[in-house]
């Protein structure tokens, strides 16, 4: 993948949903399910400064531009407004 963010933006990988529970039970496709809030940073632009890559990040819950990469879902979000914070 290369794919490189500009301006105040950096690009974050959106976990996959879970198809079973913790206990083992499997989840319907149909299952209503909320939009994940977290995901983890892949690149940083060179002008962000408080988020690095690797942190995990929490975001607006439709914020950002969904990108399709290597089939792998990713969302570009914008550090000064999109991303609310950085989970410790």
């Amino acid at each position: 993948m290369n794919f490189k963010p500009l301006g105040q933006r950096v690009l974050a990988k959106i976990p996959e949903e879970k198809t079973q529970t913790d206990s083992g039970i499997f989840l319907p496709e149909n299952a209503s399910k909320e939009k994940p809030t977290q995901a983890e940073v892949v690149a940083v632009s060179s002008e962000v400064k408080e988020i690095n890559v690797g942190d995990t990040v929490v975001y607006s819950k439709y914020a950002g531009t969904a990108l399709v990469l290597d089939d792998i879902e990713y969302l570009v979000l914008e550090a000064d407004k999109d991303v609310l914070g950085v989970i410790a």
